[in-house]
């Protein structure tokens, strides 16, 4: 089988390509300002905002599973337009589509939300990412949505990074006590997108962590998993600044859960 993953160069793409490889699929990934590092993998140069671009590599890939893995934040045309075209493509070419979403397509309104809420974003973010899984649903019907939520492992995550910076003073601010995530691992969550990627399923799934935890305690969690001194974290509240975005999103991942054969273990069970 070949695998295509839009973004390969990112954090979740790293993982999704190790396990793609390992699996022996034959694994094609792009990437938009430098290749990763991952061996025995056809790297190719993409800009999503280019839909001749997007067409030709994954006509070219020819691959049997795509997966859009990739983040322009709250830039509309890479978050939106770009998966709107990764999924005409992926419909011209007859390839199976998974498009991995976020928590932030919710305001945090309702706290715990599964997968038959709505979205409901109150960021440019969220609302790139909400635009983008309306398109892929009517384009692909037969394809996959995948709402996660922050990504840890191994020391190389933004968050995990972060509490490193603060904890030695190479970087200002604080972690939020107030704002509440369900925290999953890379490895958890790139198996889990592979169950699902590789099956019949179809529809808006939830890959998240067991656990709900605030930013600090994450960070907390992190600190001492590697040796760092916790007590030098600040801590603040979000609601006190002008930062705009939800507070505290709890994603739903029970029924999601009870289709996998992995297990998508809390934030305090693999920072144990």
């Amino acid at each position: 089988m070949t695998v295509l993953i839009i973004g390969g160069s990112g954090f979740l793409g790293a993982e999704l390509i190790r396990q793609a490889t390992a699996a022996g699929h034959e694994t094609a990934a792009t990437f938009a300002s430098r290749p990763g590092t991952a061996l025995g993998v056809a790297w190719h140069p993409l800009d999503v905002r280019d839909p001749v671009r997007v067409a030709r590599v994954i006509a070219d890939v020819a691959p049997s599973v795509v997966v859009n893995a990739s983040s322009g934040q709250s830039d509309w045309e890479v978050t939106a337009d770009g998966a709107v075209r990764v999924a005409l493509a992926a419909v011209e070419q007859g390839c199976r589509l998974l498009h991995v979403s976020s928590d932030a397509v919710f305001s945090g309104a309702r706290v715990r939300y599964d997968e038959r809420c709505l979205p409901d974003p109150v960021t440019p973010y969220g609302a790139a990412k909400a635009a983008a899984e309306t398109a892929v649903r009517h384009l692909v019907p037969g394809g996959v949505v995948a709402r996660t939520s922050l990504i840890i492992g191994h020391g190389r995550s933004g968050h995990e990074r972060m509490v490193h910076a603060l904890v030695h003073g190479t970087r200002d601010g604080v972690l939020f006590t107030d704002d509440i995530r369900c925290p999953v691992h890379v490895e958890d969550l790139a198996a889990g997108l592979w169950e699902i990627g590789l099956s019949d399923a179809a529809g808006v799934f939830h890959l998240a962590g067991s656990d709900a935890l605030s930013r600090y305690d994450l960070g907390v969690l992190i600190a001492r998993r590697q040796g760092l001194d916790a007590a030098r974290l600040p801590a603040g509240r979000r609601a006190d600044t002008s930062l705009p975005g939800p507070l505290d999103v709890r994603l739903d991942s029970s029924a999601t859960q009870r289709r996998l054969r992995t297990r998508l273990r809390g934030a305090r069970e693999f920072l144990r």
